[in-house]
């Protein structure tokens, strides 16, 4: 699954187009995915991230090594 934010699990959802004339086609709400590089000061070495925005703040609000630390716990590899 490539659109899928590594830190909130964020992904892809399903909705409807809706016209003037209220004809609704399925589309996909895409979640806002940066591919983004942090650099890992405990062990010196940059990691590169596919994040969303609400993932970057929440790095920038918790620090990188916690995040990092909840990631690893869950048996994600970085």
């Amino acid at each position: 699954m490539a659109r899928v934010c590594q830190v909130t699990g964020k992904k892809p959802q399903t909705g409807h187009s809706v016209s003037h004339s209220n004809i609704k086609t399925k589309r996909r709400f895409l979640p806002n995915l940066q591919t983004k590089r942090f650099f890992f000061a405990e062990e010196d070495r940059w990691v590169t991230l596919k994040v969303s925005a609400e993932a970057i703040r929440t790095i920038n609000k918790n620090g990188l090594s916690t995040v990092i630390k909840q990631l690893r716990a869950e048996g994600n590899k970085i």
